[in-house]
């Protein structure tokens, strides 16, 4: 999802836009969990129906339209945006799916790795050679899900679910030679129709929320399309005013936004499994993050 920066500098406009992009997501939950008794597929539906006129209106006012009309014309741009299309449906599924079943830390424990994980893929996909922090980094993240494992008697499918449909989403993203703000629009647009298929099947069968007597009900799904474009929207702005090295440390805001609220707004149980993973996944991270910016400073990035 991050973009490289245009400039080898921050600005102070671009750390404004990550922060409140991070900050949304970092919400987030609380919105998603007052959707918990409505299906994740019909939520889903509903962001992908109500994003489709606030990310069309963002690239006719940016006149980006015309980067659009040529994807849509180019077979190969389109396969690989229908694949990011599915890849982030079921990330989504997922995300919704933990928050309303009480799977919230779940949730936060996926996007913690996903860093991680990122890198591991980086090894195995693009030949890229880890250093001996990034081996640790991930050695100890994979310690901590196997202690989880063991706790729990099953693997943590949902906090590894967001894992990896996050990871090769954001790396098929990067291939795809258009904007961000584009490209989310053609994925959505590439949902549209099963989104809208969906809503109508759920009305026929009786088990639609929307416009169903409860305003509430229809009002939460109408801003599904707000939180889930504009967040993405900002990011995507933000992130080209940013440096590398600042995007990976601010990455962390909206996991523990959500670990902060699984624990202490949702009272989600946090046992003894948890008090030694969750510490091991932050070391991880913390090992990651000074190597990477040592890194990206000896690059100039």
């Amino acid at each position: 999802m991050s973009t490289l920066p245009q400039k080898n500098e921050d600005s102070l406009r671009g750390f404004g836009f990550a922060l409140t992009a991070y900050l949304l997501w970092g919400f987030l939950p609380i919105f998603m969990k007052a959707l918990a008794h409505i299906s994740p597929a019909e939520v889903i539906a509903h962001r992908v129906i109500w994003s489709i006129p606030i990310a069309g209106a963002v690239l006719w006012a940016t006149g980006r339209t015309g980067d659009l009309m040529l994807a849509l014309r180019t077979p190969k741009m389109l396969l690989m945006a229908l694949a990011t299309a599915a890849l982030i449906t079921v990330n989504w599924g997922i995300y919704v799916w933990s928050i309303g079943a009480g799977h919230a830390l779940d949730a936060a424990l996926g996007y913690y790795i996903n860093p991680l994980f990122s890198v591991f893929l980086g090894a195995v996909l693009l030949g890229e050679r880890l250093s001996v922090s990034q081996k640790w980094a991930i050695a100890l993240a994979a310690l901590a899900v196997a202690i989880l494992t063991f706790e729990a008697g099953k693997l943590p499918w949902a906090a590894l679910g967001l894992t990896v449909t996050w990871g090769f989403y954001a790396y098929l993203k990067k291939s795809l030679p258009i904007g961000p703000n584009q490209g989310f629009f053609l994925e959505v647009l590439i949902l549209l129709p099963f989104a809208i298929g969906y809503v109508i099947w759920a009305e026929s069968a009786g088990t639609s929320h929307f416009m169903a007597g409860v305003t509430s009900d229809t009002v939460l799904l109408l801003c599904c399309g707000l939180v889930t474009a504009i967040p993405l929207m900002i990011y995507a702005n933000g992130a080209k005013l940013l440096r590398l090295s600042t995007i990976g440390i601010m990455q962390y805001i909206a996991p523990t936004m959500i670990f902060l609220t699984a624990v202490f707004v949702f009272g989600e149980p946090f046992g003894r499994a948890r008090m030694i993973a969750f510490p091991m996944i932050w070391a991880a991270l913390v090992i990651y993050t000074v190597s990477m910016v040592r890194q990206a400073r000896a690059a100039g990035k």
